[in-house]
């Protein structure tokens, strides 16, 4: 699973390049889709014939496809499938039958900054995160840095909601572009329903419905905030991040260099919890994480627990800034650990 034009496809035909017995069924194909529409085993093992390993890309635009999966795993036997999609297909909802225990599922997201360490080495890759903050890690942008704003305006007009177009039956996609822009000016602070509703022209449940497809479609991703101890603590608020920076910026055509940007602190706060979220997702680790915010505005940017330990976080673009924890959080959660997160030391924090 993963946002399209994050690399899936071209994985796999590197995987499976030259390999024998691999079929490759698109759903973007309209003899694909017959296929599928009135599948039987019989019918798929027709199709599959000799084949070992059957990949079938964009999946999600299959109909009956968790019923599909289902009949392959049932009824063929020793035949390899893999499956993509852009949009989150929840296989143990479509079918009778849950594939619970005969299935993994993985996310793929843009180039992560272990990746690009990986590839560039971290000295170069540090010297390029004011870039990273602007244009993000799509991997034709990485490839093609002079390109950067071209493509990411491609990928926002023409990939960004196809999905959810397809999902809802959309006929008013202005509707989820201003949604996306008041949601992209207010990356970092909790966000409301009702006041992104006024600024999109959409009533609550609506705005709500949305961004669960923005979600499903991998563009962005809610932080709920933690509650436990105090009373006045917000307990039903939200954040909402992107999964890329550069979209972010795409969706409100803003492409500044970062020294000239008012948004710094926004940037550099969805760039690493974005990248903290990848880290999480490819090193296994699946620790909660929220943010926490009392009435009175005492405020944590970003909290993790895993292990019975909980650790806190604030994020800085200035790494002179003077943070320290507030005195009401550490009151209610003693033994909680406390880290400052600047341009000066985030490596570690993104897994290097």
């Amino acid at each position: 699973m993963g946002a399209r034009q994050v690399g899936k496809t071209t994985m796999l035909k590197q995987l499976f390049s030259g390999q024998p017995g691999v079929l490759w069924l698109n759903g973007g194909e309209l003899e694909v889709r017959s296929l599928f529409e009135n599948a039987s085993t019989k019918r798929l093992q027709a199709v599959v014939g000799q084949n070992n390993i059957v990949v079938i890309d964009e999946a999600q635009r299959l109909k009956n496809i968790g019923l599909a999966l289902k009949l392959f795993t049932d009824g063929i036997a020793d035949v390899q499938l893999i499956a993509t999609g852009s949009s989150s297909f929840d296989l143990s909802n479509q079918v009778n039958e849950p594939l619970t225990g005969r299935k993994w599922q993985y996310s793929m997201f843009p180039l992560s900054f272990i990746e690009l360490c990986d590839h560039h080495g971290l000295l170069e890759e540090r010297g390029l995160l004011a870039q990273r903050l602007v244009y993000g890690c799509y991997p034709e942008v990485v490839m093609n840095p002079g390109d950067a704003r071209a493509l990411l305006t491609e990928i926002a007009d023409s990939y960004l909601y196809k999905d959810i177009f397809q999902l809802e039956r959309i006929n008013k996609p202005d509707k989820i572009v201003k949604l996306l822009q008041a949601l992209a000016f207010q990356v970092g602070s909790q966000v409301s329903y009702s006041e992104l509703g006024q600024m999109a022209g959409l009533d609550n449940k609506t705005v709500e419905r949305y961004i669960v497809f923005l979600e499903q479609c991998y563009v962005v991703f809610r932080l709920g905030s933690f509650s436990r101890n105090l009373r006045n603590e917000l307990k039903s608020s939200r954040k909402i991040y992107f999964y890329d920076n550069g979209v972010r910026n795409s969706v409100i055509s803003d492409f500044r260099p970062a020294e000239m940007r008012s948004d710094i602190g926004a940037l550099w706060e969805n760039y690493l919890v974005s990248e903290r979220q990848k880290h999480l997702a490819y090193s296994g680790q699946a620790p909660n994480s929220w943010f926490w915010r009392t009435q009175q505005q005492n405020e944590i940017a970003y909290l993790e627990e895993g292990d019975g330990q909980l650790r806190a976080y604030e994020f800085k673009w200035n790494p002179a800034a003077n943070v320290k924890l507030p005195k009401k959080f550490l009151e209610a959660y003693p033994g909680s650990t406390f880290a400052v997160i600047s341009r000066d030391n985030y490596e570690e924090f993104l897994g290097v």
